[in-house]
């Protein structure tokens, strides 16, 4: 039964009290390592993978949704007050508890242990509920999705098409290793200016960085792409993954610049791209 599990616990997140002040952003990155980890094409002999899968899938969107996730803090506070209830029932503090329940029980007080239970049971029809209504909406009888992209997976999975992103809002983002260098948080911060950012994956080399930046909306890409942003010393060069088409191509007409770059492929793009951040570079230097 759902209820009885720690969701917590299960994307190997601490529970209790600590786990009812964890942030969306702290459980989202919980969720990803942990998908990586037990993804059932990662683990093709274990009979179980796609039912731990499926449980991990569960409680990610138990503790992403505010009404689960309060119902199942609630269920959690209750087991930890019955257990503390029986934890000091030694020594001293059992006779104290049974003097006390006995006055109780002579004043017709109703049985505490009862009202836990009915309390507990009440909560986890809720949080049974809860569940059954997130699955219904997320569609959880369906095929398990894709395993999430590794940084050396991510050129095969975004850029090659086969992860499902349109690839018409990836942007390939490339800088040099010199000076600050870039984050994903930091390309987030940078991108967001032009749109919301779905996601970014890191990938690079020693003495060149590079990374594809998904942003949610093809206008965003469009927005964003030969932009020179970033640090004035070491710009960012960003270039479309696949130049995006929103409108009619009769009503925009193609420039020169961007049939430029709807040819580049191969050694062509990468010299393109060495040049226009030699290019970058030099006229930084100007500056200074």
């Amino acid at each position: 039964m759902d209820a009885q599990i720690d969701h917590y616990a299960v994307l190997g997140l601490p529970s209790g009290e600590e786990g009812a002040k964890l942030t969306e952003k702290e459980i989202n990155k919980a969720y990803r390592w942990k998908a990586l980890e037990l993804h059932p094409d990662k683990r093709p002999d274990d009979p179980n993978a796609a039912a731990n899968f499926q449980q991990l899938r569960t409680s990610y969107d138990i503790l992403r949704d505010d009404k689960a996730r309060k119902l199942f803090d609630e269920l959690l506070r209750v087991k930890r007050d019955r257990e503390l209830r029986h934890s000091q029932r030694d020594g001293k503090r059992r006779k104290m508890v049974s003097d006390l329940e006995r006055r109780e029980r002579d004043a017709n007080a109703p049985d505490l242990a009862a009202k836990e239970r009915e309390e507990e049971a009440r909560i986890a029809r809720q949080l049974k509920e809860e569940i059954a209504r997130i699955r219904a909406m997320h569609g959880m009888k369906a095929a398990p999705p894709p395993p999430p992209e590794t940084e050396k997976e991510s050129g095969r999975g975004r850029a090659g098409g086969g992860g499902g992103v349109d690839q018409e809002k990836v942007l390939k983002v490339s800088w040099e290793k010199v000076g600050e260098d870039y984050s994903a948080d930091k390309l987030r911060e940078l991108f967001s200016e032009f749109g919301e950012v779905e996601d970014v994956v890191i990938k690079g080399s020693k003495k060149k960085g590079s990374a594809l930046v998904v942003m949610a909306t093809k206008e965003g890409s469009v927005a964003a792409t030969g932009s020179v942003i970033g640090h004035l010393a070491n710009p960012l060069l960003v270039l479309p993954l696949k130049p995006a088409t929103i409108a009619d191509s009769s009503s925009f007409p193609k420039s020169a610049e961007t049939a430029k770059l709807s040819n580049l492929v191969g050694a062509g793009y990468q010299a393109f791209e060495d040049s226009v951040l030699k290019k970058l570079q030099k006229a930084a230097e100007k500056q200074k």
